[in-house]
């Protein structure tokens, strides 16, 4: 056995995470400079590594994707056009007044959003002298709201026009492609009759995930929720346990440097204090889905050290997710270096509490 593995072991077996980092700080003691990276590279992959959540097998969820109410949408659109062999503008325009919640329906037979479709009724509008269509009338009609005649046959205008391939023109550059060349509007409404009457078969199904990807619309629109789950985590098991801190943002950056003297910019995700106002950790968190992100991200822990050394060996912790943590030697093993191992995921999350300075500033 080498002498790195015997201290990734000792690591691994520690009795606790103060333990642990006790053994991660002996690492310059131990080992000449030119074998760090390997050896932080070692203990990141044995420790820290099994334990990053898989968060790419979870979307956040939102009640206006359910399939249910969408196949209802669907039946209506089906119902009202014939089978989509009736699809004239009068038609239409009865169609979306009577059930306006099939505007969904025609708009993603486009592959577009609300935000887009509601931009393509500026063309409609101004060729047929009608008012554009904002995106927040096309949400609120695909939730069921209704809407005047000259609204609905704006939309109607747009739809039909999209669909036979007229409202957009050819493109600009052979590199483009319309969006509306996809399987199920390739030759306009007599694709969409036949699909509709036929199915969709699962190859084109598959295909579409291929370029367009599974839930991705949801994963657009949930970019935010997403980016701040770790955020999100930490902040409520912080305020579970009764900790004093400030999680950051672009509104207190002042208020971090004046009051606790951390300049470093931005100022960490956390910062932790106690009842007399001393600064008592730092707390980043980061994200990374592939390794040349996380290898980017690894160097903010080396200036949240530095940081920290400056204001008298304040501990850093790290919060990470994504599977670019699984590349060691320059992101995850650095990682691991400037924090002296104080590296938690979600699942492992709960057990920062028990690493200092916590035990001593939770409330019981």
């Amino acid at each position: 056995m080498t002498e790195i593995d015997s201290l990734v072991g000792q690591i691994d077996s520690a009795t606790d995470w103060n333990a642990r980092a006790a053994l991660i700080r002996k690492v310059p003691e131990l080992f000449g400079l030119a074998s760090h990276s390997l050896v932080y590279a070692r203990i990141a992959k044995k420790i820290y590594v099994p334990n990053l959540a898989p968060d790419f097998a979870y979307v956040h969820w939102r009640d206006e994707y359910e399939l249910a109410p969408f196949e209802e949408a669907y039946e209506w659109a089906f119902e009202l056009t014939a089978g989509f062999t009736v699809t004239d503008v009068d038609t239409l325009t009865a169609a979306i007044r009577a059930q306006p919640r099939t505007l969904k329906v025609f708009r993603l037979l486009l592959g577009l959003t609300a935000q887009e479709l509601a931009a393509a009724t500026e063309i409609i509008a101004a060729r047929y002298d009608l008012k554009v269509v904002g995106s927040s009338r096309i949400k609120g009609m695909e939730a069921g709201a209704g809407s005047s005649e000259s609204v609905a046959r704006c939309c109607a205008l747009t739809i039909d026009e999209g669909i036979r391939g007229e409202l957009f023109g050819e493109p600009p550059t052979e590199t483009l492609r319309p969006k509306i060349r996809k399987p199920d509007t390739l030759d306009g409404w007599a694709t969409v009759q036949r699909y509709a009457t036929d199915g969709v078969p699962l190859a084109v199904f598959l295909h579409q995930r291929h370029y367009g990807g599974a839930f991705r619309q949801l994963l657009d629109a949930t970019s935010t929720p997403r980016g701040d789950i770790l955020e999100d985590a930490v902040e409520e098991l912080f305020f579970k346990h009764g900790l004093q801190f400030i999680r950051t943002g672009s509104d207190n950056q002042e208020e971090i440097a004046r009051r606790f003297g951390v300049t470093v910019k931005p100022a960490p995700d956390f910062v932790v204090f106690d009842s007399s106002d001393t600064l008592r950790a730092l707390l980043e968190c980061k994200a990374a889905n592939d390794g040349g992100t996380a290898r980017d991200k690894a160097a903010r822990f080396s200036a949240l050290r530095d940081a920290a050394s400056r204001l008298g060996g304040v501990p850093v912790f790290a919060v990470l997710a994504g599977l670019g943590w699984k590349r060691t030697k320059d992101a995850l093993g650095p990682v691991v270096r400037d924090t002296d191992g104080r590296v938690f995921t979600l699942p492992t999350l709960t057990d920062l509490l028990d690493v200092q300075p916590f035990p001593g500033l939770v409330r019981k």
